[in-house]
């Protein structure tokens, strides 16, 4: 057991089971945080500076891109953006084949990071290949439950990873019912297996946080917010997306070459929990029995209970998606038709990691002059900080190597997408 006046250094070289590479350094003196630092040093991409004079339909197919994990978040927050810009409204089955392409997405995500990233840390395992010698049926089953995902793109986007049927006003392509159809069933094998995974998660042994956040999400008053609605903070405010970049913005810190998002008061959260604290009252009853089977109250505020609220929001993705399917007819046409000219507009989804939000300008021709995205993960940043700092706070007692554990722990209850933030875990803590 170390001293909390010993001056100690933890190097780890770089944080596995998230994408992209980050430090934290942490510095104590006489048993009190002096300063703490999350670094994001992964190179910044210049996505945003990639886009002008390009024109408004080429914005999603660049910007997703931005990640392999989430591409929808950026492919159809641009659309919408460019949509608003340009007075379309996507409505009826070709917005029907969104929300299921994006309900996908959700499911790969969530699931590739509940059970892959993230068990492993509260059972003490190094990565998933060890769950599976100890697990096999749980891990099988994970798979196959992120495989179905993938086929969900595949069925709409053309592929799993970079969907190529996603344009401005809807699709190239259609699928028809009878593409989908194979998916019904699968998708009804998909609701079991999210309870069964679930239900085995919720008998992890969660450390101690409680935390007030300031949740951000996106809403809708008809459903659960997915693809479109609009800004809610659990302090009650409501803002339309062309409102967000008043409060909300992003600053520069010479610590990250990520930026850092600050909304009214400050930090504030976005993504899984935050969703389920803002609008769990909107999921389907059968969603809200699992989450009440797995100790979840109507608020969460323990961080490490998101691989819960991931593995309910994986349930209510695999219902919404087959409600949908069993309802779909195809359209007369697969997009609505654009013409270029100016304009501004605003997008915004919920990307796994949480709201994921686009603004573009476009001249009379309809090339991009301004573009700004700002992802989840940089929103987050300031609220990762917090929840580290106390978290080394209180187990300050734990030797070198656990606290490492814990902390890399708690980055990961973010799922973290540092190659988005950019455009861990290297742990540097001295203890003085």
């Amino acid at each position: 057991m170390n001293s909390p006046s010993q001056t100690r250094t933890i190097k780890v070289s770089a944080l596995a089971r998230v994408e992209g590479e980050g430090a934290l350094n942490v510095r104590v003196k006489n048993g009190v945080i002096k300063d703490l630092q999350f670094r994001i040093y992964e190179p910044p991409r210049f996505f945003e500076a990639l886009l002008r004079g390009r024109i408004f339909s080429e914005a999603p197919d660049i910007t997703a891109r931005i990640c392999g994990i989430c591409p929808l978040a950026y492919m159809m927050g641009a659309s919408q953006a460019m949509e608003d810009a340009l007075g379309v409204k996507v409505t009826g089955p070709l917005r029907d084949l969104r929300r299921i392409i994006y309900c996908g997405e959700w499911i790969e995500s969530h699931v590739l990071h509940a059970a892959m990233l993230h068990a492993p840390d509260f059972l003490g395992l190094d990565d998933a290949l060890l769950i599976a010698k100890a697990h096999p049926e749980l891990v099988g089953k994970a798979l196959q439950l992120k495989k179905l995902g993938n086929q969900l793109l595949e069925a709409i986007g053309g592929r799993a990873v970079h969907p190529v049927n996603l344009k401005v006003g809807g699709f190239y392509k259609l699928p028809t019912p009878l593409d989908l159809a194979p998916l019904k069933d699968r998708l009804q094998w998909g609701m079991e297996a999210s309870e069964d995974i679930a239900r085995a998660f919720a008998g992890f042994d969660f450390p101690d946080l409680d935390i007030d956040y300031e949740c951000v999400s996106l809403t809708h008053p008809d459903e659960y917010a997915i693809c479109e609605g609009g800004i809610l903070s659990s302090t009650g405010e409501y803002l339309d997306l062309d409102a967000f970049l008043g409060p909300y913005g992003e600053e520069h810190v010479a610590h990250s070459n990520a930026l850092h998002g600050v909304g009214p008061r400050g930090r504030y959260l976005v993504g899984p929990w935050a969703r389920y604290n803002n609008n769990g009252h909107q999921l389907s009853e059968r969603s809200k029995a699992l989450a009440k089977d797995c100790g979840l109250g109507a608020k969460v505020t323990n961080p490490y209970k998101s691989i819960l609220v991931r593995m309910v929001e994986t349930l209510y993705a695999c219902e919404e998606a087959l409600r949908l399917i069993e309802t779909y007819e195809m359209p007369d046409r697969s997009c609505v038709e654009v013409t270029p000219g100016p304009g501004t507009g605003y997008g915004c989804t919920e990307a796994p990691r949480g709201i994921c939000f686009h603004s573009y300008s476009l001249d009379k021709q309809g090339h991009i002059t301004r573009a700004i995205i700002v992802p989840p993960t940089a929103q987050n940043q300031k609220q990762i900080e917090e929840d580290l700092r106390q978290v080394v706070q209180g187990n300050l007692h734990l030797d070198d190597e656990a606290l490492t554990w814990r902390c890399e722990q708690t980055i990961r209850n973010y799922d973290p997408c540092i190659s988005c933030a950019t455009h861990f875990l290297k742990l540097d803590i001295t203890r003085e």
